[in-house]
């Protein structure tokens, strides 16, 4: 199990200062969530730029200067437990994606080629690892590129794995796009993830304030007077021309 940060604001900062009040609380997770870091960020060109490394993000001193270092006004952080059996390289690390979109997952499902007959074998060479999540960002990216929304291409593709999966204890996801930042909740609240964790583990919060809108994954306190809930089942966007967060219902 992984855990996800992601943030669009109204003017481009050092990393470190989009999320000044978020970084730090959410880095004190990477002593269990250990198995690699990746940051996406989009760029004046409106481009996605992707670093990761396979390696503990407290611990990293290139985490240190991408988070000196890079300058955005819209980032997705992903911090990974990796699952039993895959193991911590580099292409199994978040983000997945490229120049036009970077996904991250935190949860899992099997069997892990349940979606690979819908991707087909085209897609499915491109892949960088061996990982359930690479194949839910594949299985998102053939729905944009065919035309969908990229709220409605997380939601279908999400239903497939439901539907062909025999077990996925989370479907929670961030992606980011040049136009906005999406996030999606679903779980299975009899997971033995969830038996282990208790309620809340995999709910996703977001905070709207006139400057930046942050969306994270649960580990910290977060005030219920500041962040609100996603509802399960639904994806939140938002806007990177207008700062609009909009909640889609599944």
């Amino acid at each position: 199990m992984c855990r996800l940060l992601g943030v669009v604001a109204r003017e481009s900062l050092p990393l470190g200062e989009l999320l000044a009040g978020e970084l730090d609380p959410f880095l004190a997770l990477a002593c269990e969530h250990a198995d690699g870091w990746g940051v996406a960020s989009v760029t004046p060109e409106r481009t996605l730029s992707t670093v990761k490394e396979p390696a503990r993000a407290d611990e990293s001193p290139e985490f240190r200067r991408v988070v000196r270092e890079l300058t955005t006004d819209s980032a997705l952080v992903h911090i990974r437990m990796a699952s039993p059996r895959l193991p911590v390289v580099l292409g199994n690390t978040h983000p997945f994606g490229d120049e036009r979109a970077a996904f991250a997952h935190n949860g899992d499902f099997t069997p892990v080629d349940c979606l690979d007959v819908m991707i087909g074998e085209e897609a499915l060479a491109t892949a960088e690892g061996d990982t359930d999540s690479e194949r839910f960002s594949l299985g998102v990216r053939l729905r944009m590129d065919a035309g969908i929304e990229p709220h409605k291409a997380i939601m279908s593709t999400a239903a497939d794995i439901r539907s062909l999966a025999t077990s996925s204890a989370s479907l929670n996801c961030m992606l980011l796009t040049p136009d906005a930042l999406y996030a999606y909740t679903a779980h299975d609240p009899h997971s033995e993830v969830m038996t282990r964790r208790g309620p809340g583990f995999f709910s996703l919060n977001y905070r709207v304030a006139t400057d930046a809108v942050v969306v994270a994954s649960t580990g910290w306190p977060q005030d219920p007077q500041v962040w609100t809930a996603l509802p399960e089942g639904h994806v939140l966007e938002v806007r990177r021309d207008s700062l609009s967060a909009v909640v889609h219902a599944g």
